[in-house]
């Protein structure tokens, strides 16, 4: 490892159901400063799918821009466009989940295996498995690596919790689904240096199950970077 790994965290925006997972994105961050790794929130200067009111649960009036809203977890001006920063300049990337993964940075909530990916999106994604660099995908975040994946004809192991919806998904897009139990798990493809943990794919998971998984998760990478 590095000395002091630096580390792109690639944010959908703010807010579970139309953006990233606060909790998830805030454990991930805590994880790498624990560690002593140097952090940089990236997300794409554009709108989001929609917004949704989070206290019904569902679609509101108005619009978004996805950097603006994930702003709020990295702080003011701390979150860069992801269409302008190097990958190069990163040891490893870190994706949260939450709904703006499958709904901002692709269209997977719709679409399912057939989805598409923003393209400034995929090509940062690429960028470090082809130069073997180590990701780790928390919650949804692996569906969004298995689609950057199989675009490159690659097929990896890896978890979203236990779905069978899900699974048949992963398993359409060429990859080797694992389920596991809780959101405490993690799956490591070691040729890919992928670290996969399910968190919220388990609703009912409780935040301190939660934390193990994604602070698994984020030694795990860094191990590797």
């Amino acid at each position: 490892m590095a000395s002091t790994p630096r580390v792109a965290v690639l944010l959908a925006g703010c807010g579970h159901l139309d953006g990233a997972e606060i909790r998830e994105a805030v454990l991930a961050l805590l994880a790498l400063d624990q560690r002593g790794a140097a952090y940089q929130c990236v997300a794409p200067d554009a709108p989001q799918f929609h917004v949704v009111n989070h206290v019904l649960g569902q679609p509101a009036e108005g619009s978004r821009n996805i950097r603006e809203e994930a702003s709020r977890i990295a702080r003011v001006g701390q979150c860069q466009d992801v269409a302008k920063v190097d990958p190069g300049a990163f040891d490893a990337l870190v994706l949260p989940g939450g709904y703006g993964v499958a709904k901002n940075l692709c269209n997977f909530a719709f679409k399912g295996p057939d989805a598409q990916v923003r393209p400034e999106v995929m090509a940062f994604v690429q960028a470090f498995f082809e130069a073997k660099k180590p990701v780790g995908a928390i919650c949804i975040a692996p569906a969004l690596v298995a689609l950057c994946l199989a675009q490159k004809g690659l097929s990896a192991s890896l978890t979203l919790g236990d779905g069978a919806e899900i699974q048949k998904a992963m398993e359409a897009l060429g990859h080797r689904y694992q389920s596991v139990p809780s959101a405490r798990e993690i799956v490591i493809d070691e040729a890919l240096k992928l670290v996969t943990t399910p968190a919220y794919m388990f609703d009912d998971a409780r935040l301190s199950d939660v934390w193990v998984g994604i602070d698994r998760c984020v030694g795990e990478v860094l191990r590797r970077a």
